[in-house]
């Protein structure tokens, strides 16, 4: 299936509740969101709006793709879970990327931003994880970072290390992800950790429709 079919095609799956008093068409917004957290900037997002007819300020569709509040869905049964972690800036502070990618869908099953790399943050993640889905058979691909080793320890979790192979569809996660931010300088700068968190399930969301 083509990918702008798939945009269109999973546009129903984004709720707008917290919609009251908007004068823009509700397909319109809900395409917005998705064009956003698929390719577009926020400025090209407001063009697209334009050609229908429609103007909106690039804060309008940010505040649109972050009261959505979207994320993947739980209830997933992976096999294996590939889990890692990579730095992400918000202006000149470092925060911590947690992810978790199923590696026979590609899909994005949890993330979470942190502001540092512990084995207690570690073990927080795989609990909001496991929280989330059905992951207590599934065999974890960690490389060899000592807290996610830890946490699948203390989870008494199945865990090996892969330093390739089925472990590269988080890297290629990571990668869109630093693609993103480092093309569209808007989605992490002069925002708080808690705003670029949200962003981050927002792309997840997106992410697992278009794949």
């Amino acid at each position: 299936m083509p990918e702008n079919d798939r945009l269109i095609g999973n546009l129903d799956e984004i709720d707008l509740e917290f919609v009251e008093r908007e004068a823009t068409p509700r397909f319109l917004m809900k395409f917005s969101i998705q064009l956003h957290l698929a390719r577009l900037s926020l400025s090209n997002t407001v063009s697209v709006l334009e050609i229908f007819g429609v103007e909106r300020a690039r804060s309008t569709v940010h505040n649109w793709v972050h009261k959505a509040e979207l994320q993947p869905e739980s209830g997933r049964s992976p096999d294996q879970v590939a889990v890692d972690e990579t730095v992400i800036r918000i202006d000149d502070e470092q925060y911590w990327l947690y992810a978790a990618v199923d590696p026979g869908s590609s899909e994005l099953l949890h993330t979470k931003l942190e502001p540092t790399r512990t084995n207690a943050i570690s073990y927080a993640f795989f609990a909001e994880l496991r929280e989330k889905h059905d992951v207590d058979d599934a065999v974890f691909l960690v490389d060899g970072a000592t807290p996610l080793k830890y946490a699948c320890s203390r989870h008494g979790l199945d865990f090996k290390y892969q330093k390739h192979g089925n472990r590269n569809s988080v890297e290629r996660v990571f990668r869109e992800v630093k693609r993103r931010t480092s093309s569209f300088s808007n989605c992490f700068s002069h925002v708080d950790p808690d705003t670029a968190d949200d962003w981050l399930r927002s792309f997840s969301f997106a992410w697992n429709q278009l794949i």
